[in-house]
Parts: structure tokens; C-alpha cells; sequence
């Protein structure tokens, strides 16, 4: 399979493109998709990043990027849309990374749904992107076809455009010695116990998106059990450090300090008055 092109977009007739394609791959109607051409339009004017991947001459996939703070630094990925079986969104990646690069910038971030099994192993495994900020209801309730009415909770990942990419063919990360699970996939529900393990695991569902559909109150339990693992650990300071058997998200708690010990008080030596 040959890689598809990706190039940026300037017309009109391109954004009707873009916002007809990310209508489809939402399950919106033609006019209520996530984002339209005019503000896909004025984002291009303004000199942000709006690309899409072409395969065989078909539009199978689209980005949309604008800069974010730090300003000079960072490139916000707003959103990304594509059809499977084409490489889309791994090309339209790459091609915004050398853009990103090309423009002085250091880092590229978005946000994703922490529970959608194939993008935490595309942004973490393939990509090597991490999770810094977890970001609950980010979005508020949405009712499309792919979150199905779930609450839109985000985590803000970073792309550090310094790092070397990961091997192709990369399958994650191994499991640390002495890791211990905080969120367990269980018969359909997850199991959560508590740890203090210096290594955490956070498991994830088979299929958060069908479950929502057969579900919805797994999917619901789900949400819950790793917003309160990963958002907690994340809130900590914790660091997730990779993927593990494209399952269980892997986070490095925070090293806690140990306060000084309070010297004891001395006592003054006596003093000696002379006559």
C-alpha cells in the first residue's frame, strides 16, 4: 500500500471537502459536523495548519492544527479525521511534524479519548507522544456516532518533536518489575484496587465504542475507573511512560520526599561570670 499524499489546503472547495469527510467519519449530519469550512478557511488565512491526505486522488483524511501556547513553540492538532485502511493518519502525522519543524516549533499537542484502545497504541507506541493533563467532560456530552453520548473526557498529550521517532514495527513498552495494577479489566467491568507501587498500570477496554453501544453502563463504569487512576496519578505529578501490551497504560508516580528530620534543640553551655 502506497502512502497516500498529504498536502496543505487553500480553497473553498477543499474545506467543503474536509468538513463533508469529518461529518462522515463522526456520523453527524452534512451540516453538523465537527468543524465547517469557514472556520477551516480562516484558520488557513491566518497561517495555521489545515492538510488533507489523498489517496488515488479521493480525500481519505484531514488535519487541522493551529498554533498554542507556549506561542513560538507549540502546534495545537485540533482535530484529525480518517478513513481506515489507507495510512492516512499516520501520514498526515508525520507531514504535520516536519511542518511544525520547518516553522521553529518544538511540540505538537492534542487531545484524545484515554479509553479508545488504537489511539493511546498510534499516540503513544507509534508515535511516542505522551499524556501530560488529564481533562474531564473537556468537551461536554456528545452525541455522535463515535462517543455515543459518553461524557468527553480528554487526556492533552505532547508530541516532543526533539525526541527520536520509535522503531517501526515498535510494540510498547515492557512491564516493569514490581508493577501493580490500579484499573483491571474485569468480565466487562474494570476492577480497581489501590497501590502504592512506584509503577502503575491502568488497563483499557477491548472496545469503548461498541460498548457504549451493547453497554452503556460498563462503558459508563469504564470512564469512571480511569479518570479516577489516571487522572489522579496524572494530577500527582505522575508521568505515563508507555504503553504495555497495547492494553495498559504504564504511569511512574512522582517520587515522594522524605521531609528532613527536625534536629533536636541543644542546650547552651553555661556561661561563667568573671569577678
Amino acid at each position: 500500500m502506497n502512502a497516500p499524499e498529504v498536502r496543505e489546503l487553500h480553497s473553498t472547495e477543499e474545506f467543503e471537502a474536509v468538513s463533508r469527510l469529518y461529518a462522515d467519519i463522526w456520523g453527524t449530519p452534512a451540516d453538523q459536523g465537527p468543524m465547517s469550512a469557514e472556520v477551516m478557511r480562516a484558520l488557513s488565512h491566518a497561517g495555521n495548519y489545515v492538510a488533507g491526505a489523498y489517496a488515488d486522488g479521493r480525500l481519505v483524511g484531514a488535519s487541522v492544527a493551529f498554533f498554542g501556547e507556549p506561542l513560538g513553540t507549540t502546534l495545537h492538532s485540533h482535530i484529525t479525521g480518517a478513513l481506515p485502511g489507507h495510512g492516512a493518519g499516520l501520514a498526515l502525522k508525520l507531514h504535520q511534524r516536519q511542518w511544525a519543524l520547518i516553522r521553529g516549533l518544538k511540540r505538537i499537542t492534542w487531545t484524545y479519548d484515554p479509553l479508545i484502545r488504537r489511539n493511546a497504541h498510534f499516540n503513544l507506541t507509534k508515535l511516542g507522544a505522551r499524556p501530560e493533563e488529564y481533562l474531564r467532560s473537556f468537551y461536554g456530552a456528545m452525541d455522535d456516532a463515535i462517543n455515543g453520548g459518553d461524557e468527553s473526557d480528554r487526556v492533552l498529550a505532547a508530541w516532543d518533536l526533539s525526541a527520536p521517532p520509535p522503531a517501526p514495527g515498535d510494540r510498547g513498552i515492557p512491564r516493569p518489575a514490581g508493577a501493580a495494577h490500579a484499573v483491571r479489566g474485569g468480565a466487562g467491568r474494570p476492577e480497581l484496587a489501590a497501590t502504592d507501587a512506584e509503577f502503575v498500570l491502568i488497563d483499557l477496554p477491548d472496545d469503548i465504542e461498541a460498548l457504549r453501544r451493547t453497554d452503556p453502563a460498563a462503558a459508563q463504569a469504564w470512564r469512571h475507573a480511569v479518570r479516577a487512576g489516571l487522572g489522579d496519578l496524572l494530577a500527582e505529578g505522575g508521568r505515563v511512560v508507555g504503553l504495555h501490551d497495547r492494553r495498559s497504560y504504564v504511569i511512574r508516580r512522582r517520587p515522594r520526599t522524605t521531609p528532613a528530620p527536625t534536629p533536636a534543640p541543644t542546650t547552651p553551655a553555661p556561661t561563667r561570670s568573671t569577678p
